[in-house]
C-alpha cells in the first residue's frame, strides 16, 4: 500500500510538469507593443503556431529554483491617494477592482511613504514642532495626515486584496530629529536614534489600529541623495548602528514581525548595503536590501547576492519621466526591471509612481516635476500610462507566492519563467529587436504543440 501511495504521488509530480506543456495550451496570453497598437492583447494567433522544429529552444527548466516572488505593483504615494480619492464612489470602486482585483490587474504590491514624499502637496511627519521644540518621547506623535485620503483608499483596496503586501518608506525624520532642522537633507543627530526607531514602532502600530499591516520598512529612501524635498543623508556606518542598536531592538522588544529592508537607492553604490550587511551586529534584524535603477545596472545586484546569499532582494522604485517616449519606456522597464530585477533576485518590482494629474501635481516645492504617474487622473477621467502596462505584463500572470524557475533560450530575447502556486507556469518574454523572433518551447524534453512568433518589439505574457 505505502508503495502505490509512492508511485502515485510521483506520477502526479510527473503531470505536474509535463501536462501544460502537452496536453493543454495556454490558459492566458497578454502581448503589448511598443507602437502601442496592441495593448494587453488576448490574440492568441501569435502563439498557436503550428510546431516548427528549424526554430530554436526556449527551454523552461522547473528542477532550478530560485527566490519566490512578493509581487508586483507601484507605490501609493499621499497625492495618488488625494487623486483617487476625488473620484466618485462608484468610479473609485471600479478603478479599484480593475487595478487590486482578481479579474483586472490583481496588483499584488504596494510601496507607501512614512511621512510624506516629494509627490506630496507639502512635506509633513507625523510628530511636526515648532522651531526649537523637542519630543523625544513622541507623546505628539500622530497619523492624521494620512487619514483623509491615503488610509481611506488603503482600506478599500485591503478590501478587494487583503493579501497585498506594504512596504513603508520614509523620506525624512521629523525636521527636529536632524543637524539641519530641515525637511531637505541633513543627518539624523545620534541622540535622537532612539527616538527615531520609536517613531517607526508607533507608526506601524498606529497602521495596524487601522487594520493596516506593514510586511516591511525600508529604514531610508535614498540615502545618499539629500536634495530632495523631503530627504535625509544617512552614510552606510550610521544606517548599520541606527539598526543594531535601536531600531532593531525596538522591533523585538515591540513584538513586530515587520521585516526591516536596507539602503533602497541605486545599484552604482552596492558597496553600501554589503557595508550594512558586513555588520555581525546589524545584519541578524536585516530582512534584505532594496534598489532603485537611477544609476548602475541590474546585474549588480548579482555581487550583493554573493556576498550575502542569505538576505533577500527588492526593487523598490523607478519613474517614467513625463517627457519620455512609451515606446522606450515600455521596452527598457521591461527589460531591465521586470525581466531584469527577477532574474538577478529581486523579490518585488515596483513602478513610482501610481497616479498624478495632468499637470503631474502634487509634488512638494523641489520634488519630481516629471514623475508621470501609472495613471492619469484629471477630474472623473481615467487615462493609462506606460507603467500601468508594464507592472500588469508581470501581475496578470505572476501571483505573490511564484518561485522563479531557470529559463535559456539561443534566440536573441529577453525572458523570465515561474512556477505559479497552482502548479501551473508563466513566462515573460520580450523581443527587443526591429524584426519577428520564433522559438519553442521544452520542458524536461516535451514541445509545447505550438510554436510562437514575437512581432518585433513586443512583450508577451503567457500562463502554462
Amino acid at each position: 500500500m505505502k508503495l502505490l501511495k509512492i508511485q502515485l504521488e510521483l506520477i502526479a509530480l510527473v503531470w505536474a510538469f509535463v501536462l501544460p506543456f502537452t496536453a493543454s495550451a495556454a490558459t492566458k496570453s497578454y502581448l503589448s507593443s511598443a507602437d502601442q497598437k496592441q495593448l494587453l492583447s488576448t490574440e492568441t494567433a501569435l502563439w498557436q503556431q503550428p510546431l516548427n522544429k528549424e526554430l530554436p529552444l526556449l527551454q523552461l527548466k522547473a528542477e532550478q529554483q530560485f527566490q519566490q516572488m512578493d509581487g508586483f505593483g507601484y507605490t501609493l504615494t499621499g497625492g495618488s491617494a488625494m487623486h483617487l480619492m476625488g473620484l466618485t464612489a462608484e468610479n473609485r470602486n471600479a478603478l479599484l477592482q480593475e487595478l487590486f482585483g482578481a479579474q483586472g490587474l490583481a496588483v499584488s504590491y504596494l510601496r507607501i511613504s512614512i511621512g510624506a514624499s516629494d509627490l506630496d502637496p507639502e512635506p509633513f511627519s507625523y510628530n511636526d514642532l515648532a522651531e526649537g521644540q523637542q519630543d523625544p518621547e513622541l507623546k505628539q506623535f500622530s497619523i492624521k495626515p494620512d487619514e483623509k485620503y491615503l488610509i481611506p483608499v488603503l482600506k478599500q483596496i485591503l478590501a478587494i486584496n487583503p493579501k497585498i503586501k506594504l512596504l513603508g518608506s520614509p523620506w525624512s525624520p521629523p525636521a527636529w530629529m536632524k543637524s539641519n532642522n530641515s525637511t531637505i537633507g541633513g543627518e539624523l543627530l545620534e541622540q535622537h536614534f532612539g527616538s527615531y526607531a520609536l517613531y517607526f514602532v508607533k507608526y506601524i502600530q498606529a497602521m495596524q489600529q487601522q487594520g493596516i499591516h506593514l510586511d516591511a520598512v525600508t529604514v531610508q529612501n535614498e540615502p545618499l541623495h539629500p536634495g530632495n524635498n523631503p530627504s535625509l543623508l544617512m552614510h552606510a556606518r550610521d544606517q548599520a548602528n541606527f539598526i543594531k542598536n535601536h531600531l532593531g531592538p525596538a522591533f523585538k522588544k515591540a513584538g513586530l514581525d515587520t521585516k526591516i529592508i536596507i539602503y533602497d537607492h541605486n545599484t552604482d553604490h552596492i558597496e553600501y548595503p554589503i557595508a550594512v550587511l558586513n555588520d555581525k551586529e546589524a545584519k541578524p534584524y536585516i530582512d534584505g536590501s532594496a534598489f532603485h535603477l537611477y544609476n548602475g545596472s541590474i546585474e549588480e545586484l548579482d555581487k550583493l547576492k554573493q556576498a550575502h546569499p542569505d538576505k533577500n532582494i527588492y526593487f523598490t522604485e523607478q519613474w517614467v519621466g513625463a517627457n519620455s517616449d512609451f515606446n522606450d519606456s515600455l521596452m527598457w522597464h521591461i527589460e531591465h526591471l521586470i525581466i531584469g530585477a527577477p532574474r538577478h533576485w529581486a523579490r518585488n518590482v515596483l513602478q513610482w509612481n501610481l497616479s498624478s494629474d495632468a499637470k503631474l501635481q502634487p509634488h512638494t516645492k523641489g520634488g519630481c516635476s516629471l514623475c508621470l504617474g501609472a495613471l492619469t487622473i484629471e477630474g472623473q477621467q481615467v487615462k493609462r500610462n506606460v507603467a500601468y502596462y508594464i507592472i500588469a505584463h508581470a501581475t496578470k500572470v505572476v501571483p505573490q507566492g511564484s518561485v522563479r524557475i531557470d529559463s535559456v533560450s539561443t534566440q536573441d530575447i529577453r525572458h523570465v519563467a515561474y512556477l505559479r502556486p497552482n502548479g501551473r507556469y508563466a513566462l515573460i518574454v520580450q523581443n527587443i529587436t526591429q524584426e519577428s523572433k520564433g522559438f519553442n518551447l521544452q520542458l524536461k524534453g516535451a514541445l509545447q504543440p505550438y510554436s510562437v512568433q514575437l512581432p518585433p518589439r513586443t512583450v508577451l505574457s503567457l500562463v502554462l
